[in-house]
């Protein structure tokens, strides 16, 4: 009898848009089988504005990789950001008593102390990630089990949410028919996807720059050190070409999207481009210097923010690995540029990699948090997995 498949499902529900991979776990590896994506509606600022709107508009990309697939789905890991999304570190710290080596149930006592926080209300825990232990004041212990000590700390970084904005994301997650099985920081998701654990050794950033907000996540080794949300996207940058060059939001979006460029320099002085002018009026020309002056302009400042953030917690000099930017923002020329100008190290797209028969066409920095999310789904299952058999032979032998 044919085992049945073990599908993994990642669900973006971005403002710009929703996009949903289905893969197939197979023999320990993630296999690509559909793909969707259609424009959202319902958001505003990057908070859900319109409940039914978000749903209809996941429903749709689900039902558009289920078409490709030629499957159906049931559930799905589900990426959350916005401005709700914090995160912050803290230390928690147990007594052992007499000396004695160091179990995992230790370990797990330290980590849920250094969990309990005081939030505030409208709060909730989202993510806990280990950072490192202390071994009886010797710091640094990323492992500490198997070590003889009488007291352990851990250092860990808390990512908190918005309760309300976290139940009504689930709530539309639900009424597009899905359940959800974890919900994760969308840059955490991206990072999965697009960064080798060999990466992030000697420090990594990722930037992902959604049409409402722009997030980041900082690594050194496997300890998330930062975890930052701003309200400034995409949007941010239309709106001020749309005001520059005296057009509409939608035909500014064009004209970032066709000529637009984050680095001033890398464009021609005495290149005009063709401006469209509101109601019936006739076109007009303008130089494209004027639109990426305003672009620069823009970018440098967001990447100044970005560092400021990097510098609390003492990366700005540290992030060897460099910085990978996803997003649809990440699209627009010169970022990469801009962010190596700025934070002093090397930069590159962030795309998807590790899904087997992964498209070409999907090597866009728009579906690497998808993909990261799809990656985490796949992981849970084969944890699950992993956990049942184990389960199911400790029943044979104790039967």
């Amino acid at each position: 009898m044919a085992a049945k498949p073990v599908f993994a499902v990642g669900l973006d529900a971005g403002a710009a848009g929703s996009r949903c991979v289905i893969g197939v776990v197979e023999d320990s590896c993630l296999r690509l089988l559909g793909f969707g994506e259609v424009p959202s509606e319902g958001w505003v600022k990057g908070r859900i504005a319109d409940q039914n709107a978000v749903a209809a508009s996941l429903l749709g990309a689900v039902r558009e990789a289920e078409r490709v697939a030629q499957t159906s789905v049931e559930s799905a890991v589900v990426g959350i950001g916005g401005p709700t999304v914090r995160g912050a570190s803290n230390r928690g710290a147990i007594e052992i008593g007499r000396p004695r080596e160091l179990e995992q149930r230790d370990v797990n006592r330290a980590v849920e102390r250094a969990g309990l926080v005081l939030l505030q209300e409208d709060r909730m825990v989202l993510q806990l990630f280990p950072q490192d232990f202390v071994v009886d004041d010797h710091p640094g212990h990323r492992d500490p089990r198997r070590m003889i000590a009488s007291r352990l700390e851990a250092n860990v970084h808390l990512l908190t949410a918005s309760s309300q904005e976290h139940h009504t994301l689930i709530g539309a997650v639900n009424l597009a028919h899905l359940g959800v099985e974890e919900t994760v920081f969308e840059p955490i998701a991206a990072c999965y996807a697009a960064a080798l654990p060999e990466e992030r050794r000697e420090g990594l950033a990722l930037i992902d720059f959604g049409a409402h907000t722009t997030q980041l996540a900082a690594y050194y080794g496997e300890a998330l050190l930062l975890a930052w949300s701003l309200p400034v996207g995409g949007d941010f940058f239309t709106r001020d070409v749309a005001r520059g060059l005296h057009t509409t939001f939608e035909d500014a979006q064009l004209l970032k999207a066709e000529y637009g460029c984050a680095v001033l320099g890398l464009t021609g002085d005495n290149i005009y481009i063709e401006v469209p002018s509101p109601g019936d009026r006739e076109p007009r020309e303008a130089p494209r210097r004027t639109l990426n002056q305003i672009l620069e302009a823009r970018a440098e400042e967001l990447f100044r923010l970005i560092r400021r953030e990097l510098a609390r917690v003492g990366m700005d000099q540290a992030l060897m690995g460099g910085v990978l930017l996803t997003g649809g923002e990440a699209r627009l020329n010169g970022m990469c540029d801009m962010a190596e100008r700025v934070l002093n190290c090397q930069a590159r797209k962030g795309l998807a990699v590790g899904i087997e028969e992964w498209p070409e066409d999907l090597s866009d920095p728009a579906w690497t948090t998808a993909a990261g999310l799809a990656m985490y789904s796949a992981r849970l299952k084969l944890r699950h997995e992993l956990e049942r058999r184990a389960t199911g032979l400790l029943g044979r032998i104790f039967r």
